[in-house]
């Protein structure tokens, strides 16, 4: 049964409603994400209280945010502030404001509060075990560090891609400016200790980070859709950085992948991204598409007393695939310990140059979502099963390894996987591609033993001798189809591992 959660996330510079369909707490998705541009910072006055007309501008907000909530069925709602508000030394008159206007309670996180929500969401959406966070806001950036995915250090500064403004011109910033944003950032990252010369990944949150990405991937022709976990180092970040800084406002607003309202901000957020990769010496950086609100989710989803951090985060997105195409758990498991079986012994036995022991965890995932695109269409599964699994994001996995699970589990033949890793062949070395091919026949020859579903293979028996890969498979009842699909595509690891397959059948 779905239910939905409501989060507003009221920031220095935009407000947002996004409101998350879930199923008992799993499959989250966003079913509606509704942003203002509001700048609130800018109606903070000298002495540090939010005007009347910013309070008209938030209250207004709120309420038509409220409009939209009132459509659904909402089983949790939270309403968070953060830079803007937390600084108005009237937020207690604004708090009270709100309650009595919307009837929303409006929590204001504190510095501690908003850092840990983004590192939460971080962790539950991504891979990365040891990791910086950070979230340029309008008013505030904060910055965590974690390791075996557990909360370090975390901190804010009391600047953002709003209050870094002051150091460029309105239009067309010069080598001086950007000179002084730098020092100025640099001065105030060095207070930390503790992200120095770390060499881990930097994890950037909200919608500096996403923009930036956006551009990257709009530079580079960028062939997978999908922005979450997506990739860039320190070249990328130095080489849009100086674009952006050679044009005026008006030729800023035209690049494909910044937002219009972005166009002033992001100088100043790309000087925050290029300096703390520089003084972290960073692995690389990579961007969550979860951010705060996912963060507030996260924990209003768990049970009091309960750990917020997901065990295991791919897991979790694979078997939400499960469910979400209808595949049957019972034949994954069986396919995922017969290709275990399979794949073992070619790998011990030295039946290819390509593989090792490591390519399992690679394998096992494909094995859980293979031909998943038969939901769609059985004649043209595999073409489905690609494109689904290439261009959707897959939360734990990094957009390389998304293309690799797609290859894998979309495996038919080798023509057809030349056909799809045509767009992508320069990211693989040529011994790459032939291992990603020799796996994808492995997986397909295990699913040909399982044909009609039945488990009817008990257990299957591999050696690898004068260049003959013999199989012996141990059946508990009647194995025609089994036979005759095993011998229709064993062709293909043939193929792959150039030498023939001897496949015998055998009731026990």
């Amino acid at each position: 049964m779905k239910r939905y959660s409501a989060v507003i996330d009221i920031g220095s510079n935009t407000m947002r409603l996004v409101i998350y369909s879930h199923e008992n707490y799993s499959r989250i998705q966003e079913v509606e994400n509704v942003k203002i541009v509001a700048r609130l910072r800018a109606y903070l006055d000298d002495d540090k209280r939010l005007t009347g007309e910013g309070q008209f501008i938030l209250l207004d907000t709120l309420k038509s945010f409220q409009k939209v909530i009132d459509t659904y069925d909402i089983d949790h709602s939270f309403c968070a502030a953060t830079a803007a508000i937390r600084q108005a030394k009237n937020h207690e008159e604004i708090e009270e404001k709100v309650k009595k206007e919307t009837g929303m309670t409006m929590k204001v996180l504190s510095e501690e509060e908003e850092a840990y929500y983004g590192y939460l969401a971080v962790v539950n959406s991504t891979s990365v075990e040891e990791g910086f966070t950070i979230d340029i806001g309008g008013g505030s950036t904060e910055i965590t560090y974690f390791k075996n995915r557990k909360l370090v250090f975390s901190h804010s500064f009391p600047f953002g891609s709003l209050t870094l403004m002051e150091f460029f011109d309105a239009d067309k910033p010069s080598t001086k400016q950007v000179k002084r944003a730098r020092t100025y950032i640099f001065d105030h990252l060095e207070e930390l200790e503790w992200i120095k010369e770390k060499n881990i990944p930097i994890i950037g949150i909200g919608g500096s980070a996403r923009n930036m990405v956006e551009i990257d991937q709009t530079f580079k022709d960028y062939p997978l859709a999908g922005l979450h976990e997506y990739e860039m180092f320190d070249t990328d970040i130095a080489h849009i950085s100086e674009h952006l800084t050679t044009l005026n406002r008006k030729e800023r607003e035209k690049i494909e992948g910044l937002s219009k309202d972005r166009a002033d901000s992001i100088l100043p957020a790309m000087q925050v991204f290029y300096c703390l990769y520089d003084l972290t010496e960073a692995s690389s950086f990579v961007l969550s598409r979860k951010g705060l609100r996912d963060g507030l989710l996260y924990e209003q989803l768990t049970n009091e007393g309960e750990e917020h951090l997901y065990e295991n985060v791919l897991d979790n997105s694979l078997n939400d695939l499960i469910e979400e195409y209808e595949l049957s758990s019972m034949q994954v498991t069986y396919a995922k310990e017969m290709t275990r079986k399979l794949f073992e012994a070619l790998v011990s036995q030295g039946a290819s140059p390509y593989l090792t022991s490591k390519d399992w965890a690679m394998v096992e995932r494909a094995c859980m979502v293979y031909n998943l695109g038969s939901y769609i269409d059985s004649e043209s599964s595999s073409q489905h099963s690609f494109y689904l699994l290439a261009n959707r994001t897959i939360d734990g996995l990094m957009h390389v390894d998304r293309l690799k699970l797609a290859l894998l589990a979309s495996f038919k033949s080798k023509s057809v996987f030349k056909q799809f890793i045509r767009p992508y062949k320069n990211w693989f070395l040529k011994s790459e591609r032939k291992k990603l091919q020799t796996l994808g026949s492995i997986i397909k020859l295990t699913y040909a033993l399982d044909s009609t579903k039945r488990r009817i293979i008990s257990d299957i028996d591999i050696t690898v001798k004068k260049d003959v890969v013999r199989i012996r498979c141990f059946c508990t009842d009647d194995s025609k189809p089994e036979m005759y699909q095993a011998e229709k595509q064993k062709k293909h690891l043939e193929k792959a591992l150039k030498m023939p397959i001897r496949i015998s059948f055998q009731n026990q």
